[in-house]
């Protein structure tokens, strides 16, 4: 069978990534980002989104949260998705423009 044909799985699978906007989608709503549940127990991994754009991931842990750019311990969520995004927004500045 080949990874690319669409199985019928009947009723056992539900989707592991959920959109942010799926009815299922375990969410946490902080100002300016989405955060949606993929996996885990501890830490419990997250993904980011700004509107419609996914960042990157956080991870919370019992006590902190990090994400995946700086590896960083933050206290709350918020922390962690806004440097994930300054972080994401300073490597793509500093990303080099490619002479055509």
């Amino acid at each position: 069978m080949s990874f690319l044909q669409d199985p019928d799985w009947g009723e056992c699978c539900e989707p592991i990534l959920l959109s942010p906007t799926h009815p299922n989608a375990e969410l946490i709503e902080i100002p300016g980002y989405t955060l949606v549940y993929c996996n885990g127990a501890c830490p419990k991994i997250y993904r980011v989104y700004k509107g419609d754009s996914m960042l990157g991931l956080v991870f919370q842990h019992i006590t902190y949260w990090t994400n995946e750019i700086d590896q960083k311990q933050y206290t709350q969520p918020l922390n962690a998705a806004v440097a994930l995004d300054n972080s994401a927004v300073s490597m793509t500045n500093a990303t080099p423009d490619i002479a055509a």
